[in-house]
């Protein structure tokens, strides 16, 4: 499975960010197993934030409420992005 994300070192707080589709954020069941991946494939010991774009393409953000605020304000075009390509076991 390809992902895009990004592992993101700031203010001596490691995270990571992985965009989804705007359903699973809007099923918080689905939003936790995408994290719980997220962090067992491609992040382990590292916090993961969903990010999924509206219909009018603004950013929405799910996971850790201090991360989701902070990546709010940061442009998306500022985040570096990567291909991550894992398989579930």
């Amino acid at each position: 499975m390809k992902v895009h994300g990004a592992k993101i070192k700031e203010q001596g707080v490691t995270f990571a960010v992985v965009i989804v589709k705007s359903h699973v954020l809007n099923n918080r069941s689905d939003a936790d197993k995408a994290i719980q991946q997220a962090q067992t494939f491609l992040f382990p010991g590292v916090p993961v934030v969903l990010m999924a774009q509206d219909s009018s393409g603004r950013a929405k953000y799910y996971g850790r409420p201090d991360i989701s605020k902070f990546l709010a304000n940061v442009p998306l075009r500022a985040i570096p992005w990567k291909e991550y390509t894992f398989s579930e076991r």
